[in-house]
């Protein structure tokens, strides 16, 4: 019987899909394709990021069964984390800015999280500072997953591998969207280990190019461009950095569902837009995939 242990380990195992109507639309002569990374309860990679890091962290130690989490986030990660640990058992404390608006702050309630507020004039290290206190008054653990290496490292030990086994290794570049950096570090580090002529793309938003040493900025492409650069993001494998507009990621987002049936997010549509773009002024690269972190939902 092929029976999962849990619903997480349905998330492991992720699909790799030939964009094949894209590439007709637009007459690719190359080979595109989609790494299908999206998932569980908020349809993005999170859901198995958060208990992959989760468990890495027991693994090492560094996460005792029932200890409380620390972390500072409101986005999606916070709430694949707050149900990856209430699947896990371990309390968790999210501490974010007073501005999140209340359903978002109840949402989180409901899923059992604890709220630390902060007033968004502090900014991120105001954040940090009331996780470091959150820490030391409940003995937690602060996951901090921008700056966290267990970020790469369940891309190095998931990601990269099922990239590499549906691929066979024969890819010219991979192009990813950049957020808080573990998947371009973690699938980068991975390849480049076995496959050293793989070329790392890092896609970020035209409005914020904090990665090119720009100035951050107002953009609308979820999941990308936190503006500041994470601890997590390995320049050193990184080959090159394309910007994308917030309105040509949501707009190939909607091109993707149409001629493939992919129901990509804009942090998708983004990463797809530059892999079009780098194709064709790199006629060379004939085999180029894009990882989709996450999807839009349609009813």
């Amino acid at each position: 019987m092929d029976i999962k242990a849990s619903y997480y380990e349905t998330l492991y195992q992720r699909s790799v899909v030939q964009l094949s109507g894209y590439s007709a639309k637009y007459a690719l002569p190359q080979s595109l394709y989609a790494y299908l990374a999206f998932g569980g309860p908020t349809a993005s990679m999170k859901d198995a990021l958060a208990e992959g890091m989760l468990a890495i962290a027991t693994e090492k130690g560094l996460l005792q069964p029932g200890q409380p989490v620390v972390e500072t986030s409101s986005g999606s990660f916070a709430v694949a984390l707050a149900i990856a640990c209430a699947h896990s058992r371990h309390p968790l404390i999210l501490c974010m800015p007073s501005s999140v608006p209340e359903a978002r702050q109840k949402l989180f309630i409901k899923l059992g999280a604890k709220i630390a507020l902060t007033n968004q004039i502090y900014g991120r290290m105001g954040l940090k500072k009331r996780a470091r206190e959150a820490v030391e008054k409940t003995g937690g653990y602060y996951l901090d997953y921008f700056d966290n290496d267990l970020n790469a490292e369940f891309h190095r030990r998931v990601t990269g591998p099922n990239i590499a086994r549906a691929t066979e290794g024969a890819l010219d570049a991979i192009v990813v969207g950049v957020g808080s950096g573990g998947t371009i570090t973690g699938v980068g580090e991975f390849m480049k280990a076995w496959y050293p002529d793989v070329r790392m793309i890092a896609v970020e938003p035209y409005e914020s190019q904090v990665l090119a040493g720009g100035e951050p900025g107002a953009h609308s492409i979820p999941g990308l461009g936190p503006g500041f650069v994470p601890e997590n993001y390995n320049p050193y494998i990184v080959d090159a950095i394309i910007p994308v507009t917030s309105q040509d990621a949501a707009e190939t987002a909607q091109e993707v569902l149409k001629s493939d049936a992919i129901p990509a997010s804009p942090s998708a549509g983004a990463v797809l837009d530059a892999a079009h773009r780098y194709m064709k002024e790199n006629k060379d690269m004939r085999r180029v995939l894009c990882i989709f972190s996450g999807k839009e939902t349609y009813e």
